[in-house]
C-alpha cells in the first residue's frame, strides 16, 4: 500500500489528533480555532464522501468539495442529537471524542474503498487541472467572470465565517451576587434571632462583565410594610448596618463544564437588638457607590433620599438580596 495514495485520509486523521491535544493544552491558540472549524464543518463529510464514492467518475471535484460541507453540516448536529440522549449530553468531550471517532472510522473504511476501486479518486489539483474542472477553454467571457466571481464569493463566505467562530461575540455580561448560610449552603439561614443574638451568613460575588469590576456592598435594617390595596412601601426604619466593604474582581469566564467554583466569598457576622420582623438587604453597585444624605439624628434614614435605595432593590431595579428575620427578646 502506497501512502502517498491515501495522504488525504491520513492528514484528516492527523489534524484529528493535533485538534483534541491543542483543545486541553493550547485552547485559546488560534490553530484550535481554525483546526476546530475544519474538524466540524469539513473533515465529517469529506470522509464520509470520499468512502461512499471512491472512484473517480462517481463524482468530480467540486461536488465532492460542495458535498464535504453541506454533509458535514447535517451529520454534526445529528451526532449532537444522538448524544443528547446518552448519560454524557452535549458537551466538550463527548462531542470531541465522538467526532474524532467517526473521522477515524470512516477514514478507515475510505482507505479499504479506495484501495479495492478500479479508477480511485486521489485529490490531487494542478492549475490545469482545475481549468479542465471548470471547463474554462469552452467557456465564454461571459460564463468566466461569473465563475471568477463565485470563486470570489465562496473564499470570501469562508473567510468571514472563520472570522465569525474565531472572533466569537461576547457573551451577556453580569454579575453573581449570592447569600448563603453558614455551613456554606443554602439553608439554614439565621432567621430566627433574639435580640442581640449573633447572625452569620456568607457573602458571595462572582464577575462575568468582561471587565475588571469595583464592587460596592452596602448592608441596611430595614422595617417596612406592604400595602396590597394601595400597592405600596412603607418604610418605617432604615439603619445602615457595621460590614459594608468593597472589594475588586477580575473578570472570569461563565464555566459550563465541571463544577462551579467561587470567586469571593466573604463572612458576615451581625446581631439586632431591637425585637420586630425585619429585613437585612445586601445591595450591590459597580464602580462605585451612590451618594448618601447626611446622616440623621436618630440613625434612621426612612425618611431621606436613601429611602430610594429600598425601593429600587424591590422593583429590581439594584441588584439586591433580601432576608426575613424575627427578632424576639
Amino acid at each position: 500500500m502506497r501512502l502517498k495514495n491515501y495522504w488525504d485520509l491520513i492528514t484528516v486523521v492527523l489534524l484529528s489528533i493535533i485538534l483534541d491535544l491543542l483543545i486541553f493544552y493550547a485552547p485559546d491558540s488560534l490553530i484550535r480555532k481554525a483546526l476546530g472549524l475544519a474538524f466540524v464543518l469539513f473533515f465529517p463529510g469529506y470522509v464520509f464522501i470520499t468512502a461512499l464514492f471512491p472512484n473517480r467518475k462517481e463524482l468530480d471535484n467540486l461536488e465532492r468539495l460542495a458535498l464535504s460541507f453541506g454533509l458535514s453540516i447535517a451529520i454534526v448536529p445529528l451526532i449532537g442529537l444522538g448524544l443528547n440522549y446518552t448519560p454524557w449530553g452535549i458537551r466538550l468531550i463527548p462531542i470531541l471524542v465522538s467526532l474524532t471517532i467517526f473521522n477515524f472510522v470512516f477514514s478507515a473504511a475510505a482507505v479499504y474503498r479506495r484501495a479495492m476501486a478500479f479508477d480511485p479518486w486521489i485529490p490531487w489539483m494542478s492549475l490545469e487541472r482545475l481549468k479542465e474542472e471548470l471547463e474554462w477553454e469552452q467557456s465564454s467571457g461571459l460564463d468566466k467572470a461569473l465563475t471568477v466571481i463565485l470563486i470570489i464569493a465562496i473564499i470570501t463566505s469562508i473567510g468571514t465565517l472563520a472570522y465569525v467562530i474565531t472572533h466569537p461575540k461576547p457573551g451577556e455580561a453580569f454579575t453573581e451576587f449570592y447569600i448563603l448560610g453558614p455551613t456554606g449552603k443554602a439553608a439554614d439561614y439565621p432567621t430566627n434571632l433574639t435580640t442581640g443574638e449573633n447572625g452569620t451568613v456568607i457573602i458571595g460575588i462572582v464577575n462575568h462583565e468582561h471587565r475588571n469590576v469595583t464592587y460596592y456592598v452596602q448592608i441596611w435594617l430595614v422595617n417596612l410594610t406592604y400595602d396590597f390595596k394601595t400597592n405600596t412601601t412603607h418604610i418605617y426604619g432604615m439603619y445602615p448596618m457595621p460590614g459594608w466593604f468593597n472589594v475588586t474582581l477580575l473578570s472570569v469566564p461563565v464555566r459550563i463544564e465541571g463544577n462551579w467554583t467561587p470567586q469571593f466569598e466573604k463572612n458576615y457576622t451581625f446581631s439586632i437588638n431591637e425585637p420586630g420582623r425585619w429585613q437585612v438587604w445586601f445591595l450591590l453597585f459597580k464602580d462605585e457607590p451612590p451618594e448618601l444624605p447626611r446622616a440623621p439624628p436618630d440613625g434612621n434614614y426612612a425618611e431621606t433620599s436613601a429611602r430610594e435605595l429600598i425601593l429600587k432593590a424591590i422593583n429590581g431595579t439594584v441588584q439586591s438580596l433580601k432576608l426575613n428575620i424575627m427578632v424576639t427578646r
